[in-house]
């Protein structure tokens, strides 16, 4: 089934390289889906998901034009991340974070833009991996700052030549350059490896290590001015980097969960056709009424997590676009959308389990890697789906301003 929800004023011309990029990344699944069973074997993307990716232009959907990227819209990140989620999740999990951090970057000082891209060149094997969250510290000094800490999860960083990290300015306290974002190449930081998880084994997600480093001026974002959508960058007319902070940095986190989603559910519908109810008189699964009611619960409930995250899409694109920064009780939305995107994803792959029984948990059942990725990535605090509702509901009584920031 195809949902068209889409923005208004989208061209055919934004349309048609969607369904392109879509089309290329339908062409790599075999390849993906190869190594999944690997990538969550050895805690890490094989290399060659990753390189089949940035040749075919799908690390690069939110790179600026100017750096060689193709700079298409959110909506597009959603269904490219989604459709890798098909074959593997956690390959779907880092081509999501390593775009995302492109868009981040692209809001940077020109200076810092290029510095991370060559300086115009279309060098598309440069990505950019990050933790947002304050965990380092900036000291001023001439020139910039020193900034050390630890940050994790860093999702991708293996594959990564820049990092962005959050810091905390002390000596800035009660401004709005308190929190910050700085722009350090992975050369000058160390990789711990600490990602020993159940789920999304595979992104690499390790720990990064920075002592004494030295940031000048020009890398350092105000997390504040980002989270209030002031950004850094000279390039006005790029709408893309235009979009809402935070619910972007949200709502990018379902696309793999709605591939998993998708991916579950194909599976258990062709599995149904030909496999046994066992202890009942059915031929197949496909025959039972209780099969039925429940395919049909989670393929509805696969179709309304995705037209909520593209609801969300198509008002960040159109607000983008139309150069209007959502307001709060928006963005609340936005973040309700994503929450209730992820939890009704999770849910159809719960019931599918259901249905499928219990060679769901076979190591073999690419399944049971599904229902583990889902159960992991659905649960990154950002989307935290009970937050969303708290945020949303105070925002409907017109309580604004009391839960988090990160609005």
């Amino acid at each position: 089934m195809s949902i068209i929800l889409d923005r208004p004023n989208t061209t055919d011309a934004a349309r048609e390289l969607r369904a392109d990029l879509v089309e290329r990344t339908a062409q790599l699944l075999p390849l993906i889906s190869g190594h999944a069973e690997q990538a969550d074997r050895e805690r890490d993307v094989p290399v060659d998901n990753v390189a089949g990716l940035t040749k075919s232009g799908l690390l690069s959907i939110l790179r600026p034009a100017r750096f060689g990227g193709l700079q298409t819209d959110i909506r597009t990140s959603l269904e490219v991340s989604r459709e890798v989620a098909r074959a593997c999740g956690s390959t779907a999990w880092v081509t999501t974070l390593l775009n995302v951090c492109d868009w981040y970057v692209g809001q940077f000082p020109a200076q810092a833009q290029e510095e991370v891209w060559g300086g115009g060149t279309a060098d598309l094997d440069t990505h950019v991996a990050g933790v947002l969250a304050p965990t380092g510290t900036a000291r001023p000094v001439e020139g910039g700052f020193v900034v050390s800490g630890r940050w994790s999860p860093a999702s991708g960083s293996a594959h990564a030549s820049w990092a962005l990290l959050g810091v905390s300015r002390p000596d800035a306290e009660g401004t709005q350059d308190a929190t910050g974002i700085v722009l350090v190449p992975m050369a000058e930081l160390t990789i711990e490896d600490t990602w020993f998880v159940t789920g999304m084994r595979g992104t690499s997600s390790n720990t990064l290590h920075a002592d004494a480093v030295f940031v000048p001026t020009h890398r350092f974002h105000s997390a504040p001015d980002a989270i209030e959508g002031r950004y850094a960058t000279p390039y006005d007319g790029e709408a893309l980097y235009r979009a809402a902070y935070v619910p972007v940095s949200a709502l990018v986190l379902a696309g793999p969960q709605l591939g998993l989603a998708q991916a579950a559910l194909d599976l258990v519908v062709e599995k149904a056709m030909r496999r046994p109810l066992t202890y009942t008189y059915y031929a197949s699964q496909a025959e039972a009424p209780t099969t039925q009611l429940d395919v049909a619960r989670a393929a509805s409930l696969v179709d309304s997590a995705q037209l909520h995250a593209y609801r969300a899409a198509a008002e960040i694109d159109e607000a983008a676009e139309s150069g209007v920064y959502p307001d709060y009780d928006t963005r609340a939305r936005m973040r309700m959308d994503t929450g209730v995107a992820i939890t009704e994803a999770r849910e159809a792959i719960r019931i599918l389990c259901s249905v499928h029984g219990a060679a769901s948990f076979g190591e073999s059942n690419p399944l049971q890697r599904i229902w583990r990725d889902s159960e992991a990535g659905s649960r990154h605090a950002l989307v935290n789906p009970e937050v969303s509702i708290e945020v949303y509901g105070k925002a409907l009584l017109g309580v604004r301003g009391t839960v988090t920031d990160l609005v």
